[in-house]
């Protein structure tokens, strides 16, 4: 599955429709690998600048951010990816997400 890490400075997960842009991630159930980073080209201090974020995620099946908004919520909903919302650096937050994804699929 290939991951999008909202993150503006590579370091820290950022707000989703502030982020200038996003770190990409295959992660097939071993460890995560480093695809590219994308830019967003967004003015940070405008508001509602989302679908841009939204609109270059391309095949993309989880987004992982400290923070959505209302309408970035609903548009993520409704292109038919997963949003996580989590705050720490970037490495933290896919460990974070892919410990509690190989939790959740272990048998029973």
């Amino acid at each position: 599955m290939k991951i999008a890490v909202a993150t503006s400075d590579q370091i820290n997960a950022d707000h989703f429709g502030r982020t200038r842009g996003f770190a990409i991630y295959q992660w097939n159930g071993a460890d995560p690998e480093f695809i590219e980073y994308i830019e967003t080209n967004i003015n940070p201090e405008s508001k509602h600048q989302w679908y841009q974020g939204l609109s270059i995620l391309g095949d993309c099946e989880v987004i992982i951010a400290a923070q959505a908004g209302m309408k970035a919520k609903y548009g993520i909903k409704k292109a038919n990816l997963k949003l996580v919302e989590d705050e720490g650096t970037v490495k933290e937050v896919l460990e974070r997400f892919i410990a509690h994804e190989r939790f959740m699929n272990k048998p029973l």
